[in-house]
């Protein structure tokens, strides 16, 4: 199953790219979405574990299964302010 993968502020520096097509086997996971993720940019392996996951626009967690066409969101913990 095809679907597309958005990265975001400190994901979207580390890995180099804005976004990605990814290919999963029927029935992924997002937790198998981001152990691929980790395979490819391992440069955003210390990052995953604080991650946040959207699918299609909804926050998710890494049980959520996938399916054909989604489009899978990390995005990182935001700091700052006063």
């Amino acid at each position: 199953m095809h679907i597309t993968v958005r990265f975001f502020a400190l994901t979207r520096d580390r890995a180099g790219v804005s976004q990605i097509e990814l290919e999963l086997a029927p029935g992924a996971s997002v937790a198998n979405a981001v152990q691929r993720i980790a395979d490819m940019f391992p440069e955003l392996k210390a990052l995953l574990p604080r991650i946040a996951f959207a699918v299609n626009q909804t926050y998710v967690d890494r049980s959520t299964m996938l399916r054909p066409g989604d489009e899978l969101a990390l995005i990182p913990p935001v700091s700052g302010g006063s």
